[in-house]
């Protein structure tokens, strides 16, 4: 049976979509082109009409949750236009993000993953991932303090944030993970305006 365009479309993208959810949520080798396809409610047949390789898809998956991720800072800089550094951190180091891992952000999901693949393309994907972080902290970090502290680098923020919600998924529901969350918010945004 002959699929129309526009159904091939739709069916593409619910492969990428179910695909970025479970990778973040099982990471690269959690999943195969089976289950991934039952998951999508598509049989397996129509996988290789969709994407050249599992890596395509891979890449493909991941650009996706990266848009998606971007969606969500750029709805928490709209809720709160006034204090966006502040919504930016406690809404990325929450226990809410970690409890998501299927629908936050891709590099506490999936960076460890990444960095033992031998794929250009899904590198590239990452690199592009933290050059736009970088980009949106540096506009929304505060400057130096009156007291004469220095602002905090980009990258160090993004670390600091990345590896809070890693740390605290590892430490699983509770309140040493609850702890830390706390600690890394106060320690990003203790002095930033609230909203």
């Amino acid at each position: 049976m002959k699929v129309s365009r526009e159904k091939a479309r739709e069916n593409h993208e619910r492969v990428i979509d179910t695909a970025a959810t479970l990778l973040r949520e099982r990471g690269y080798d959690g999943i195969g082109v089976a289950d991934l396809m039952k998951a999508a409610g598509l049989t397996h047949g129509g996988f290789y009409r969709n994407f050249a390789s599992k890596d395509d898809l891979l890449v493909q998956a991941t650009r996706h949750a990266l848009d998606t991720s971007r969606d969500v800072l750029a709805q928490a800089q709209a809720e709160s236009p006034e204090a966006t550094f502040r919504a930016l951190v406690e809404r990325y180091v929450s226990s809410a993000h970690c409890d998501d891992a299927g629908g936050g952000c891709i590099l506490p999901a999936l960076a460890a993953d990444a960095a033992r693949r031998d794929d250009p393309a899904l590198r590239q994907v990452f690199a592009d991932a933290v050059a736009a972080y970088l980009r949106h902290l540096a506009t929304l970090a505060p400057p130096a303090g009156t007291d004469g502290t220095p602002p905090r680098p980009p990258a160090a923020i993004l670390a600091e944030m990345v590896g809070a919600v890693v740390l605290a998924r590892a430490l699983g529901e509770g309140e040493a993970s609850q702890a830390l969350l706390d600690e890394v918010v106060d320690d990003l945004a203790g002095k930033a305006p609230r909203g």
